[in-house]
């Protein structure tokens, strides 16, 4: 336990909880430096301990390059650490893009500790997700390189680039049959 929230503890008063604040979407950095520069201006550095807009990290990868991006976890919520009494919460229902406190008919509900331990440990996780550049389009030629239809040609129908797989229109018997199969099951075929 860190010294402030002990200083806070010894004086009666119930220790800090971690709430979550709503705001307008795409502010929340903004709040957070707002509320940070409102807490030193007004010396409330023991009532308000952290203000936290929790992030995601995750590798992007387009043209083979690789790219280490960050996103925003809960858009619209800041999580913030504090002793809830009437100075600490106007400081912070005052600040500018700030919609209130999640809770119940206006009364501020704690996040659960076990909430917050996984949410601060989700940021701290090394990158998780993946994004790829689909490298086929729909109606391109391909020609399957493995599996059981293996030198077949056919026409992209479909791309999801989330599961990394691409339907392709194999024409075999005389009929256009519909196959699903991994990127690394086909190549484009120079037109």
């Amino acid at each position: 336990m860190n010294t402030r929230k002990k200083a806070v503890e010894e004086q009666g008063v119930p220790g800090p909880r971690w709430y979550a604040l709503r705001i307008y979407s795409g502010h929340e950095r903004k709040v957070k430096e707002g509320i940070e520069a409102e807490v030193a201006r007004c010396g409330l550095a023991d009532k308000i301990l952290q203000i936290y807009v929790p992030y995601e990290r995750f590798v992007e990868v387009k043209n083979g390059k690789k790219r280490s991006l960050t996103k925003n976890a809960f858009p619209g919520y800041v999580l913030i650490e504090a002793v809830l009494d009437k100075q600490t919460r106007n400081v912070i229902l005052d600040m500018p893009s700030v919609m209130g406190f999640l809770g119940v008919d206006d009364v501020p509900t704690p996040l659960r500790p076990e909430e917050v331990e996984k949410i601060l440990v989700t940021e701290n996780t090394v990158e998780h997700r993946a994004v790829i550049e689909a490298p086929f389009r729909i109606g391109d030629s391909v020609k399957v390189i493995d599996g059981p239809f293996s030198s077949l040609t056919g026409v992209v129908h479909e791309v999801c680039t989330e599961r990394m797989k691409v339907k392709v229109m194999i024409s075999f018997f005389g009929r256009s049959t519909p196959t699903e199969l991994d990127f690394s099951q086909v190549k484009s075929v120079s037109q």
